[in-house]
């Protein structure tokens, strides 16, 4: 549901006016490509991003919160909403449901007060004002001042611990709140807070929320000598240094000169306080802020200079790095520096051999953001697909939307299995292939969620299940996947079986309706039926309607050709769904945004379709729609992510599409060839290996591919290979104002199976 709560206090500008350009950002002497991510961008409209200091990948988004509550406040921070009630140590980027904010610092001065407030009376809570041109924001760093207080605050992270910087006033009582009660979307179940000796603090927060049983250990160590330490049981002063109950708060204070700084060191561990400090000594020892804002920074330009781009403007490179950014933030370290790690099953494991990673969005991701990250981050594959082998030994089945050890069962299919397969079939080194089919087959043969209607129907009723249908073609999606590692692994029987089911896509379609809609019985579909309308969580579809998911089988291009009645009526249905208008209904998911007719950009079913007219010889159509998506639902200014940005995968396609490459299929390692943006782009490869693209005559106006050259050989296929970019080499595209032959022949369009 949208959330309706409007501020009274509002920025100046309004949500989609603010660009890069407005506020005046300080850059570090060597900036680097972190010049050119611009935090603000996804902050408007629904884009749902963290802003805040973090490293790539890291456990800690140390950021500011805000007041207001609601949808668009999934991670926290909007650019409508002008107040701070806190800086914590988590938070999620991109997601459509809000959860941790966990342990939260507050700087104050004057009279403690340990309710936040409200915004009918200020004066009765602890949080401030800001201003937007106090902000300062680049990767791994984050600056504001509280208006309310006077304080400077500024931020940066190392991979699980925030250290905090605090210029205090000349103040007799300079305080420094620990509210425990506050996060994000959730509620504190049991929190626990005790002054250890004269400069160290440690506690922690178990929370239900999104993640249902939640927990959070910390240890904070600050480098001045508390002068008096006091806790509260919500809003009333407790007796002693130590406290547990369900609304814990910690109150540390002492005296400042004018202009003192104060720094605060905070390790968070999902295991235990001992082991949150052990992460500070080790990631943290000193005290030299400056040094670790620099290596946050140079953790941020190695990142993101895994992938180096020549673009015509300024704004293409903010669009492509801040991009890029975006899809680093999540997965998110869960382990400390020991590699002890809090599982599914609620037990401490030991991580020897992989980093364990949490915030695995996999129905978004496997589309787009897990491909990129075997192009650009190959290292961390394994140890991404080990964390969900290790689930599964865990829970009996692989993540579904996975959150702080938790299983959320957030959104429809067994999105793992795709993202599994995809890493063993592109070779990658360190995963158990056999206990990763063991993982995909056990998964997709449950019962659960559906599933045995899969096995004994071919299709799951509509009056069984919500979201049916969007539920099936995903299912179908997964089976693909388990067939083609069932190949690899010389499992016959198992790939015809599995291949068989990636079938079933096909009992959603009505032949007389022509599209994708729920199934009552073998003989009878739901009614009535409208193809445009959509209700959120209470019809066959997830975030979309019938025009949207008709096109949801990937893997199967061809099939789904077949289907519509041939190349020819495909593509007038295609063309018809970039033109279809009609009424979505009062009951639409906001999600479904970024329209074009019934295209729906902002969400993730959408992602491949433009691509699909390749499949069918007009390249020319791909790159018209790719082109205008790229120029139009991405832009610099706040509201410059068309729909939820949903932990990188929006982002991810931006990326990937601004080379000119997409993975339509996600396991073929086949990446369909669609209207590059960039110039140029080196993909840097691991032991120096680099995969050089080459876009000549590119142009907002030349923006059809004429030919194409592979390692300076004439290359006629319209896809890459994934294997070709793992290699190393150069591709060079030449780009022209009108479509040519290139990639029109059956033979050089890209294939569902190899």
């Amino acid at each position: 549901m949208k959330n309706k709560f409007k501020l009274t206090i509002l920025l100046a500008a309004i949500a989609g006016q603010v660009s890069a350009q407005t506020v005046k950002k300080a850059k570090p002497a060597t900036a680097g490509l972190t010049q050119y991510v611009d935090q603000l961008i996804g902050t408007g409209f629904h884009g749902h991003v963290f802003v805040g200091a973090n490293v790539p990948f890291g456990a800690v988004q140390l950021g500011p919160t805000q007041l207001s509550q609601g949808w668009d406040w999934c991670s926290g921070y909007h650019i409508s909403d002008s107040t701070i009630v806190g800086f914590q140590h988590t938070h999620l980027s991109g997601t459509g449901i809000g959860d941790l904010g966990d342990i939260s610092f507050m700087p104050t001065t004057g009279k403690v007060i340990v309710n936040k407030g409200t915004l009918k009376d200020p004066a009765a809570g602890y949080y401030s004002l800001f201003s937007y041109k106090d902000e300062v924001m680049r990767p791994g760093y984050y600056a504001v001042k509280l208006k309310k207080y006077n304080i400077g605050v500024q931020l940066t992270a190392s991979n699980r611990v925030g250290f905090h910087q605090y210029n205090f006033p000349k103040a007799s009582n300079a305080n420094v709140i620990i509210d425990l009660v506050e996060g994000i979307a959730d509620r504190p179940t049991e929190t626990y807070i005790k002054k250890i000796n004269a400069t160290t603090i440690e506690g922690y927060r178990f929370s239900k929320g999104w993640a249902a049983a939640q927990r959070i250990y910390f240890t904070a160590v600050f480098s001045k000598p508390i002068s008096k330490f006091a806790v509260y049981d919500s809003t009333a002063l407790q007796n002693g240094i130590v406290l547990k109950g369900k609304k814990v708060k910690g109150v540390l204070s002492f005296s400042t000169t004018e202009g003192e700084k104060v720094f605060v060191k905070v390790g968070i561990s999902p295991v235990s306080s001992a082991n949150a400090l052990l992460n500070i000594n080790t990631e943290v020892p000193g005290w030299d802020f400056n040094k670790v804002a620099a290596a946050a920074a140079a953790q941020w330009n190695k990142e993101l200079g895994r992938i180096t781009v020549k673009t015509d403007s300024l704004s293409q490179l903010k669009k492509f790095y801040t991009a890029m950014y975006h899809t680093m933030i999540a997965p998110s370290t869960f382990s400390d520096v020991n590699g002890e790690y809090w599982g599914t099953d609620k037990k401490v494991h030991r991580a020897t051999d992989f980093k364990n990673f949490t915030t695995f969005s996999l129905w978004d991701t496997y589309r787009s953001a897990n491909p990129l990250y075997t192009i650009m981050a190959p290292e961390r594959v394994p140890d991404m697909i080990n964390t969900m082998l290790n689930i599964y030994k865990q829970q009996g089945r692989l993540p579904v939307w996975h959150l702080m050890a938790n299983e959320t069962n957030t959104m429809v299919g067994n999105s793992a299995v795709p993202i599994v397969v995809d890493a063993v079939l592109k070779g990658f080194k360190g995963i158990d292939e056999n206990l990763a089919y063991e993982a995909v087959k056990t998964t997709q043969m449950q019962d659960l969620r559906g599933l045995k209607y899969v096995k004994s129907l071919g299709y799951i009723p509509a009056d069984s299940t919500r979201e049916n249908v969007a539920m099936g073609l995903e299912y179908s999606i997964n089976d693909f996947c388990i067939a083609q590692l069932a190949k690899k692994l010389g499992k016959a029987d198992d790939y015809q079986y599995f291949l068989k089911r990636s079938k079933n896509y096909q009992n959603y379609f009505d032949k007389e309706t022509r599209f994708m809609r729920g199934r009552v019985s073998a003989t009878k579909w739901r009614t009535p039926f409208n193809p445009f309308e959509s209700r959120h969580e209470q019809d066959d579809f997830t975030e979309g309607n019938a025009w949207q998911y008709t096109w949801l089988v990937p893997h199967d291009v061809e099939g789904l050709v077949t289907l519509l009645g041939g190349e020819k009526p495909f593509i007038q249905k295609l063309d018809s769904l970039f033109k279809a208008e009609g009424d979505l209904g009062k009951e639409h998911s906001p999600d479904i945004s970024g329209l074009i007719g019934q295209y729906a950009h902002g969400n993730e079913p959408s992602h491949h379709i433009a691509y699909l007219y390749t499949y069918v010889g007009q390249p020319w159509k791909t790159a018209d729609k790719v082109r205008f998506i790229l120029d139009n639902f991405y832009t610099t200014k706040a509201d410059g992510i068309i729909g939820n940005e949903d932990v990188g995968q929006m982002s991810a396609w931006y990326v990937l599409s601004s080379i000119g490459i997409y993975p339509v299929n996600p396991v073929n390692g086949m990446y369909v060839f669609g209207s590059p943006v960039v110039n140029e782009a080196t993909i840097n490869l691991p032991a120096g290996k680099k995969f050089h693209v080459v876009v000549k005559n590119n142009s907002s106006k030349n923006k059809y591919i004429q030919t194409v050259t592979l390692n300076g050989k004439p290359y006629s296929v319209n896809y890459l290979a994934h294997k070709d970019i793992a290699a190393g080499g150069e591709l060079v595209i030449t780009m022209g104002g009108q479509p040519t032959t290139f990639g029109t022949t059956v033979a050089s369009r890209p294939h569902s199976i190899n």
